[in-house]
């Protein structure tokens, strides 16, 4: 994974005509993120959630001695919460709060493919026909005939709405622990 991080680095560097994205499926539907937006996958392990927080965080997990967030995609995208299988796993992405780095993990239910998707084929994702919301969507790739959704992932991940509860949609909280 190093390699292909100082890769794509030199590359974005030289002006190419590509870009790498992680591609994963939540809700069926597949979307993506820019691979330097990832630090690393893991696996759904224990989880412990957190009580007043909002439905789409799912609980917290203990990464090398740090208390680290795992939003629930499937939630944070279309108000379901994420049944967890085999293939189910944590992307860890880092955003900066206050100019500092925060670790915080997007629970994703498969983990697909790092695919290059060329400049031509990126376009600007529309203003309607889509189950996400339009802030979410930085922008749409096309690959093999389709569409995948390429996430904002400061908008998606912002921590002033995962962390203010008059966000959240029920006054029940679910409680899905991980087996």
């Amino acid at each position: 994974m190093a390699n292909l991080l100082t890769d794509q680095s030199v590359r974005l560097d030289l002006g190419g005509e590509s870009q790498q994205y992680l591609t994963f499926t939540v809700l069926g539907e597949m979307l993506g993120i820019g691979i330097l937006d990832v630090k690393e996958i893991i696996e759904v392990g224990g989880m412990t959630r957190v009580p007043m927080t909002l439905d789409s965080v799912r609980g917290v997990i203990n990464l090398r001695g740090n208390v680290v967030p795992v939003v629930d995609l499937c939630y944070r995208l279309g108000n379901q919460v994420a049944t967890l299988s085999k293939r189910s796993c944590i992307v860890m992405v880092e955003l900066f709060v206050d100019g500092d780095p925060q670790p915080m993990g997007m629970l994703v239910d498969a983990v697909n493919e790092i695919l290059e998707i060329p400049e031509q084929n990126i376009q600007n994702a529309p203003e309607f026909g889509t189950d996400i919301r339009g802030d979410f969507i930085q922008r749409m790739g096309l690959h093999n005939d389709g569409f995948i959704i390429l996430l904002n992932i400061e908008r998606v991940m912002s921590v002033e709405e995962l962390s203010d509860t008059s966000f959240n949609s029920s006054p029940h909280q679910k409680v899905m622990v991980p087996q």
